[in-house]
């Protein structure tokens, strides 16, 4: 039987119109052979839509959204369009409606590609972020007074409530309850006196329930010291939506690109679209010069295959993306190459399709 499954794909800007298209490929390719069919709903909302209309995305977006599975998301932002725009008319309404409160990001250092930190074996980075994606530090609460004079004043809330930090803990310790059984905490309860004790009360509180679990809390700044000194000591770190933010973007740097590392905006529960983004930036620097790295969003493909129910199909994806790297020496700019989006993507179909014979 065909699984089939709607989904809305926003390529957003820039390079985003380019890896989508390459990612839809190897999705379809792989899906052909797993009894799994996409219907892609393209929708154009970006910053050109916002130039043309004063919208990220039309009023009635979240409704339209709310009739496909999942959501696939390019990338989002272009000059002249300031960053708090595009990601508070488009990202944030999208996580907050459709209670997508778990950010998801693999940090694991794939075959063939060399870590920029030294001594870092094979297989030496393979950790999970799990970030708090709807609340803390990224609130609207708050305000500013007295406007462009001597006494100007902006005050910017976080907002962490238990419902929200119990939630995506428990997430966390299941995940790694699935894992290796170790969870991190990042916290800063020495200088942040209210929300972060009451983050680390709630972990502390989780902890007793899930002895199985080894837990640790790191203040951020060593935290973030230990991503670089020791990244193999982690299996799942667990951090508020600002803190996860930064993490991320250092994890993806560790293993060699921000170009290939994916996200997933997880609603766990299913009860509405989750939403799959690579977590590299629209780059209208390269955008039509043909360099995009499309490895990011086709990983984040292989992450929606794998919350739909279908880890098999997500695997050969990721054996694909390891034989490319390994084996073919296809590799865009940002990996040291000169292979363009499409010469990676067709490297991509070709390896699959060697997985499909072998099988």
């Amino acid at each position: 039987m065909t699984s089939t499954y709607r989904i809305a794909t926003i390529p957003g800007d820039g390079i985003g119109t380019e890896v989508v298209p390459a990612a839809q490929q190897v999705l379809d390719a792989v899906g052909s052979r797993h009894g799994i069919r996409f219907d892609w709903n393209e929708f154009d909302w970006s910053c050109e839509y916002y130039a043309r209309t004063g919208r990220m995305m039309p009023e009635n977006g979240l409704e339209v959204l709310a009739e496909h599975d999942q959501i696939f998301l390019g990338a989002v932002g272009y000059p002249g369009v300031p960053d708090h725009v595009s990601l508070w008319g488009l990202l944030v309404p999208i996580r907050r409606a459709f209670r997508q409160y778990v950010n998801l990001r693999p940090v694991t250092l794939l075959p063939g590609i060399d870590s920029p930190l030294r001594d870092v074996p094979a297989g030496g980075i393979d950790f999970l972020v799990v970030r708090e994606n709807n609340e803390g530090e990224y609130s609207e609460t708050g305000g500013r007074l007295y406007r462009g004079t001597p006494e100007e004043l902006a005050i910017q809330d976080s907002v962490f409530t238990r419902r929200g930090v119990d939630r995506v803990m428990r997430y966390a310790f299941d995940l790694a309850q699935c894992r290796s059984g170790r969870l991190a905490s990042a916290t800063k309860s020495n200088g942040i006196i209210h929300t972060m004790p009451f983050w680390d009360e709630i972990f502390r509180e989780l902890a007793a329930e899930h002895r199985d679990v080894e837990t640790s809390e790191y203040h951020i700044d060593a935290l973030a010291a230990m991503f670089v000194l020791d990244p193999g000591r982690f299996d799942v770190v667990v951090a508020s939506n600002l803190f996860g933010d930064i993490l991320t973007d250092l994890g993806a740097a560790i293993i060699g690109s921000i170009g290939i590392a994916p996200s997933a905006n997880l609603n766990p529960e299913g009860e509405h679209p989750s939403m799959f983004e690579p977590v590299h930036g629209s780059a209208p620097d390269i955008a039509g010069t043909g360099a995009a790295n499309p490895l990011g969003q086709v990983w984040t493909g292989a992450m929606m295959l794998d919350h739909l129910g279908h880890p098999q199909a997500a695997a050969d994806v990721m054996a694909a993306i390891s034989s490319v790297l390994a084996d073919t020496g296809a590799r865009t700019p940002d990996l040291g190459g000169t292979a363009s989006t499409q010469e990676v993507t067709a490297e991509l179909l070709t390896a699959l399709a060697r997985t499909e014979v072998a099988a």
